[in-house]
């Protein structure tokens, strides 16, 4: 196997360094704290050599061996003798038999009759086959209890409308399903068999109508602040969204009409500052936290979002939406492809009409900061990799309508801001607007508009995120 290095390039060959198998054959064979007893990892021939106390084998190797003696003298021949040499014969021979000899077949017998462990179990042992998800089993649950709503076809519809709103998005099943849970008020979100009684399952059937209104309104919202599959950094944090939509029985023109725009604008900044939190808000704890939330919206939403209350329950639990001085700095070194970085600059730029086409345009083009370029333009191999990183910050990044960014390919911003904006004053209110300073005429005045950028972008953030000094 092969994983890429933290500190490489993609394009760079020595990214991806060949893992293989192996066994360290001087490891104790005392069980550790998960009961492990043998050591295998997949090792790259560097990481073997730094290991000072470990004599690690390829395990690929054993498939070679055609009699256990052949063991014995790769072991004398790789220089082990005493305690060290028993003690890896034993562990390779075990090997050896385990793999060529030994016609084994496992089994486990499970003594506890709880349908949540032989899902779980069960689930396991199928992901060798054609895949059935846990919420897959949930859902079956589901359509032997409604009576008079195809369930199986009501929610998988349900998946394909709300994913075709806007640019698209990727929500699935499972994310239908907890928010079904969520929104009958069911005292538990949790996906587990215990929560898919006929009694909730009846009470999910009949809010059925209101529940798939409120997710495509919800849907509908999310779009309307440009986000899709690729920019919703975390599914669930459309949940509160969808219930508070839900509870205040939402109209059809929601996300469109001038009475909602205040509120719309709460709720964006709620869920924007939500999906920028780098540690992430909805991971561990998700069920309890939405339970939480649920209760807030409950007492506290019949009129607008509460955002404030939601905030001090989610700060409660360790969760906070506060922003620290160290945090902008990771954001001001977010690079493209980053799910935080549409959300950030929508944030940070909030005349942007979401609701229109709008990419994450390079200020200066990408393009330009190829190896070849660079070092034709006279820059030192360090400089090279130095800008090519900057290039893909935030800095060098701003929303531009689709149309724009078709038009500005690979131009340098001052000679295409003077073609499309040909009055002085129209360029003026453009680099305001966008935050971009003065815009050198070329390639080698980008490192001081990157370091300029970057300063207004620090300021701008701190204001937006009510970040303290620090």
């Amino acid at each position: 196997m092969a994983m890429k290095l933290p500190s490489k390039w993609w394009t760079n060959p020595d990214a991806f360094p060949k893992r293989t198998l192996r066994l360290n054959l001087l490891a104790s064979l005392e069980p550790d704290e998960d009961g492990i007893v043998y050591d295998f990892r997949f090792l790259d021939d560097a990481q073997v050599e730094r290991s000072e106390e470990a004599f690690w084998y390829k395990v690929p190797n054993i498939m070679a061996v055609n009699d256990v003696t052949d063991l014995n003298d790769w072991l004398v021949d790789a220089g082990l003798s005493g305690e060290q040499f028993k003690s890896a014969f034993r562990m390779l021979t075990k090997l050896y038999h385990v793999v060529k000899t030994n016609q084994l077949m496992y089994y486990y017998e499970e003594e506890e009759q709880d349908v949540e462990r032989v899902l779980n179990i069960f689930i396991r042992l199928n992901s060798g086959g054609t895949i059935l998800s846990y919420s897959d089993l949930l859902l079956s649950i589901a359509v032997a209890q409604w009576k008079k709503v195809d369930a199986r076809s009501e929610i998988h519809s349900l998946v394909d409308e709300i994913n075709r709103i806007g640019t698209g998005f990727t929500l699935s099943q499972d994310f239908v399903l907890k928010a079904g849970l969520m929104l009958s008020d069911i005292s538990s979100v949790g996906f587990k068999v215990e929560n898919f009684t006929q009694a909730n399952m009846e009470k999910l059937e009949s809010n059925w109508p209101q529940i798939r209104a409120a997710l495509v309104r919800t849907v509908e919202l999310a779009a309307s602040f440009g986000l899709n599959g690729q920019t919703l950094r975390a599914d669930s944090a459309l949940l509160p969204i969808a219930y508070y939509l839900y509870h205040r029985k939402a109209p059809a023109n929601y996300s469109v009409s001038n009475q909602f725009a205040a509120d719309r604008e709460t709720i964006h900044s709620w869920l924007i500052r939500s999906l920028l939190k780098a540690s992430g808000i909805w991971g561990s704890g998700l069920d309890t936290l939405l339970t939480a939330l649920r209760e807030v919206i409950q007492q506290k939403g019949n009129e607008s979002f509460p955002a404030r209350e939601l905030e001090q329950v989610m700060d409660a639990r360790g969760k906070s939406l506060t922003f620290s001085p160290a945090e902008v700095e990771d954001m001001l070194s977010l690079q493209y492809g980053d799910k935080r970085m549409f959300a950030l600059l929508s944030m940070l730029f909030p005349f942007v009409n979401l609701r229109n086409q709008f990419h994450m345009d390079h200020v200066f083009p990408i393009s330009r900061f190829t190896t070849a370029k660079l070092r034709k333009a006279g820059f030192t191999e360090d400089k090279i990799e130095k800008l090519a990183r900057m290039a893909n910050e935030l800095p060098n990044l701003q929303l531009l309508e689709g149309t724009a960014n078709t038009e500005k390919r690979d131009a340098l911003p001052a000679k295409w801001l003077a073609t499309r904006y040909p009055n002085a004053g129209d360029r003026t209110h453009y680099c305001a607007m966008h935050d971009l300073g003065d815009i050198p005429e070329t390639i080698e005045g980008f490192e001081m508009f990157h370091a300029d950028r970057r300063e207004r972008l620090r300021v701008r953030i701190k204001a937006v995120l009510d970040v303290e000094k620090g």
